[in-house]
């Protein structure tokens, strides 16, 4: 006998959904192999054999700053500061958003535009209330696992390495570990991956209600107020039907306002995304048919920062980050982070010993 719902049934009249349980069973199994595999790893081991770091110190000029990064096809940096030998944190689109709305709100300081610096951001993030310039960081020989709680913890969308000399424990900026590389490294190295064949549907992640949006005639100025006051890093831009027609992204902004010319921003979104660098990605679409085991393999195969969930006619359903899926991978639906950071500060926090590679 079977009890269901606090009555007794003959077992042979109740229903099991064979292939449904094998599916959850298989999800559980594969979310578990892909946090030890992460709990295996240090952040070190996502680093390519060979890249570049661009560090900027935060006495250069915003602007000279922002054409660093245009120049070399970047949208983020560390930041140095060469009075104390540390690491200042990350800039990011969102400092340069940032900037903007100072400058509309305080125009009688537009003139001061030219000599404003990199270390001057924190005035300004006070002066308009804005977050705070990222600043978490974590050792190369951490765990990969810890790596990815702390940029949960702190919504960021990268986090840079930090490591020290031996000899007077200078800090020394190794690299920047995005959600993007992490999923990759994750979607190329465990193939248990393949084991999350629940569809997005079934897994309540992603962002569903209340999302902004805009259209190819909005003003520009306007979208940047909403990537700012919702604190995102992309806008669904629409047709009057509903239908998605392109995505404006806060990274869109930098070409924008190339060389301190900040008039570009009365345009439209049309004529803003035709100034939009060839170099675009593109934008990634799925349903809410579409399963994880299919979104990790498109991960790995394609450079993508988020996924805009669409019905069979292209109406915007919603919007699955990168950080969503980080999030589910280590967390599950609903996750704890506190309860996991615990979890984890109980546990050793390196695979290795930890210990700096680099020598004075």
């Amino acid at each position: 006998m079977a009890e269901i719902m606090g009555t007794k049934t003959p077992i042979a009249d109740v229903v099991f959904n064979a292939t449904e349980d094998i599916i959850d069973m298989e999800q559980r199994d594969g979310l578990k192999s892909i946090r030890e595999f992460l709990k295996g790893k240090t952040a070190y081991d996502v680093l390519p054999v060979s890249f570049r770091l661009l560090v900027l110190d935060t006495s250069l000029l915003v602007r000279k700053s922002l054409n660093i990064l245009i120049q070399n096809g970047i949208v983020s940096a560390p930041l140095w500061n060469s009075k104390t030998s540390k690491f200042a944190g990350l800039l990011t689109s969102s400092d340069y958003i940032n900037v903007i709305q100072y400058y509309y709100q305080y125009p009688e300081k537009m003139d001061e535009i030219d000599q404003f610096t990199l270390d001057g951001l924190r005035d300004v993030e006070k002066a308009i209330g804005s977050t705070p310039i990222e600043t978490v960081s974590i050792h190369p020989f951490k765990r990969l696992y810890d790596a990815c709680l702390k940029m949960i913890a702190s919504k960021g969308r990268r986090i840079p390495l930090i490591d020290y000399q031996e000899d007077n424990k200078r800090e020394i900026v190794l690299s920047v570990l995005t959600q993007y590389r992490i999923l990759k490294f994750v979607s190329q190295n465990c193939k248990e991956t393949r084991m999350l064949r629940k569809p997005l549907k079934d897994l309540n992640i992603g962002a569903y209600d209340n999302l902004a949006t805009a259209t190819m005639d909005t003003p520009v100025f306007e979208v940047i107020h909403l990537l700012a006051a919702r604190g995102i890093s992309s806008i669904p831009i629409l047709d009057a039907d509903g239908v998605l027609l392109n995505v404006y992204e806060s990274v869109d902004v930098l070409t924008l306002v190339k060389g301190g010319i900040y008039t570009d921003l009365q345009l439209t979104v049309g004529e803003a995304l035709m100034r939009r660098s060839d170099e675009f990605e593109g934008v990634y679409t799925c349903t809410d048919q579409d399963r994880m085991d299919t979104i990790m393999d498109t991960i790995r195969r394609a450079r993508l920062h988020r996924l805009i969930v669409v019905d069979g006619s292209n109406h915007l359903k919603g919007i699955v980050s990168l950080g969503d899926i980080l999030h589910y991978l280590l967390l599950g639906e609903g996750g704890d982070i506190s309860a996991a950071q615990s979890a984890a500060n109980s546990t050793v926090q390196s695979p290795v010993q930890e210990k700096s590679h680099l020598q004075a």
